[in-house]
């Protein structure tokens, strides 16, 4: 569906910037806040965010993974 609103413009600026450090669209930002709003699933929305992000993620752990003894170790 669409849907039609009248929003000042440097409120559109500000809620676009906002939306693009999030690594979204003003759209996928107004998508998100009507889906919480209505008291869509979060959870299904999390784990595709998560996804979607790890996806994108240029992160590199250089071959290091976690060791329980490690993390666990007492001086």
């Amino acid at each position: 569906m669409n849907l039609t609103l009248s929003v000042d413009e440097r409120i559109v600026r500000k809620a676009r910037k906002a939306a693009e450090s999030m690594g979204m669209s003003l759209n996928q930002a107004v998508r998100r806040f009507l889906e919480e709003l209505a008291g869509g699933d979060s959870a299904d929305r999390d784990i595709a965010e998560l996804t979607e992000l790890s996806e994108r993620s240029e992160g590199r752990s250089r071959g290091w993974r976690f060791n329980r003894e490690e993390i666990h170790e007492r001086p």
